[in-house]
């Protein structure tokens, strides 16, 4: 049965607009995305069968353009279109990170970490520089490692701290194998950079380790 044949109020498109797009499921989403299905599929049943083939929204979304378009149903286009969308959702985080207020919320700023961190393959160490009134000056990548680690050289942290004249920074690291418990050489590069930093009254505010879940913050874990 196609989707026009359905009760209006089971339609992903009417169902959003009446209930919001908190209240569609995974396929109910993406099937708003393909917009048609194929021969037979209809368009949520397309997205059903993406979903179980990549075994979930987060693989889909991540998938390179080869993985993406190995799939009946999609092609350049569509990977075009869904890489447009990751990004504008990504500027959007950042636009609210940019405009002029304090951070206040740690969930706003572990929603943009996890936005810009989450999907990366290889291991990435970020800073978040804020001026005094802990106003966001700049987010930069510093390192990136292999799957399992990342370099990382105080110096180069404190030397990007003084050129934007940061009084505060937040550290984040990715990693790829999705399990965000902080390890014994995170702590430690924690305490390092907290020495190094502190020569130069920069005090760190946070340190995130990105994985599948919620991000954890070594503050909230009294890790700092």
């Amino acid at each position: 049965m196609a989707i026009t044949d359905w009760p209006a109020g089971e339609r992903p498109r009417e169902k959003l607009l009446e209930r919001g797009a908190g209240a569609l499921s995974d396929a109910e989403l993406l099937a708003i995305f393909l917009r048609t299905g194929r021969q037979g599929l209809s368009a949520v049943d397309l997205a059903r069968e993406l979903l179980e083939a990549f075994g979930g929204l987060r693989p889909l979304l991540e998938a390179d353009l080869d993985r993406f378009c190995d799939h009946l149903g999609l092609g350049p286009a569509k990977f075009t279109q869904l890489q447009a969308v990751l990004e504008m959702a990504r500027r959007h985080l950042h636009a609210g990170l940019e405009r002029g207020e304090a951070l206040t919320s740690p969930e706003q700023v572990a929603r943009y970490l996890t936005a810009r961190l989450r999907h990366q393959s290889r291991e990435i160490f970020a800073c978040l520089f804020l001026d005094n009134r802990h106003r966001v000056v700049r987010y930069e990548e510093l390192f990136q490692g292999t799957i399992d680690a990342a370099s990382v050289y105080p110096r180069e942290v404190v030397q990007r701290a003084l050129a934007h004249n940061a009084a505060a920074v937040i550290l984040a690291h990715n990693h790829p194998s999705g399990v965000a418990e902080p390890s014994v050489a995170d702590q430690a590069l924690t305490r390092r950079l907290q020495e190094a930093l502190g020569l130069v009254d920069i005090r760190i505010l946070d340190h995130f380790v990105v994985g599948d879940g919620r991000p954890v913050s070594f503050a909230e874990r009294g890790l700092m």
